[in-house]
């Protein structure tokens, strides 16, 4: 029995001390109570930035089709010039001030992967505070491993523009883009029959965005240029007449892992997965 009282002294046999300290067995329950916690916290975290980052992202779009429906604006309905698609446009699309954008990515350790001037020397870079942020995902931190172990933690852009809007250089001189001959080159924003279901602005998979330049050809069933899919298996994608959308794939070949060479273009679509390909060729242009 353990006694106190008047007189009894704390080093006497009779008394038991105790530690000020944790027990093992009280300092094992503290370390399982966190990694609960954690447990359940992690995820909610990895929520919260992932909604953040497409709520970014979704902002980037929409200040890309606004200052496109601006350069419209100044220029007689003129939409932007949009050069890519064959060789000659490739490296007319590495620094050109008439297009809307210029850089050539690619998995190496090319300059244009990481030269922001060459976006805001471009013809949107104005009508958007030169801000070459936008032209970014913050979802988007796919470098190849050589550009990795160069220190590289993003190239500079994620959107690319529809190819049968704007105007496409060479490929396009005779009124018609040589890509996609049977179906119409919007020039004009008021040539645009539907705007509100024609797509300008699309995040592109990190294997196909190089110039830009967004292209397929409807008739072929083959993807070419591949949407990106960073926000749980969705794009954001800015239309014609200004409006915005977080467009959600449901075919498996067209969601397909950001990570170099992944995507395996030209990619084949089967015709039982036709989904996603026709959803976006019926938005990309009407046949002539």
């Amino acid at each position: 029995m353990i006694r106190s009282g008047p007189g009894f002294r704390r080093d006497s046999p009779g008394w038991l001390s105790r530690s000020s300290g944790f027990t093992l067995i009280e300092l094992a329950v503290v370390v399982a109570i966190i990694a609960i916690l954690a447990a359940l916290l992690l995820p909610a975290l990895a929520r919260a930035k992932s909604t953040a980052q497409t709520s970014v992202c979704l902002s980037n779009v929409r200040q890309l089709i606004t200052a496109c429906l601006a350069y419209v604006g100044d220029n007689e309905d003129r939409l932007p010039y949009n050069l890519g698609g064959d060789a000659m446009g490739k490296a007319a699309a590495r620094n050109d001030p008439l297009n809307w954008v210029n850089g050539v990515l690619s998995w190496e350790l090319d300059a244009d992967n990481t030269n922001e001037t060459l976006i805001t020397r471009a013809s949107l870079a104005p009508y958007c505070a030169a801000n070459a942020r936008i032209y970014h995902c913050p979802s988007d931190r796919v470098v190849s491993p050589v550009q990795r172990d160069a220190g590289w933690a993003e190239r500079t852009r994620t959107y690319s523009m529809n190819a049968m809007v704007g105007d496409a250089g060479d490929a396009s001189r005779g009124g018609t883009n040589v890509n996609n001959p049977e179906y119409v080159q919007f020039f004009l924003l008021s040539s645009i029959p539907d705007p509100a279901n024609t797509f300008v602005f699309i995040e592109e998979h990190p294997d196909s965005i190089d110039d830009g330049y967004f292209l397929n050809n409807p008739d072929d069933w083959e993807w070419i240029s591949l949407p990106a899919s960073f926000h749980h298996e969705a794009a954001t994608i800015s239309f014609a007449d200004g409006h915005i959308e977080l467009h959600r794939w449901f075919d498996g070949g067209t969601r397909v892992r950001p990570v170099p060479d992944a995507a395996g273009l030209p990619r084949t679509v089967s015709d039982d997965h036709l989904t996603d390909f026709e959803w976006l060729a019926d938005r990309s242009s009407i046949e002539r």
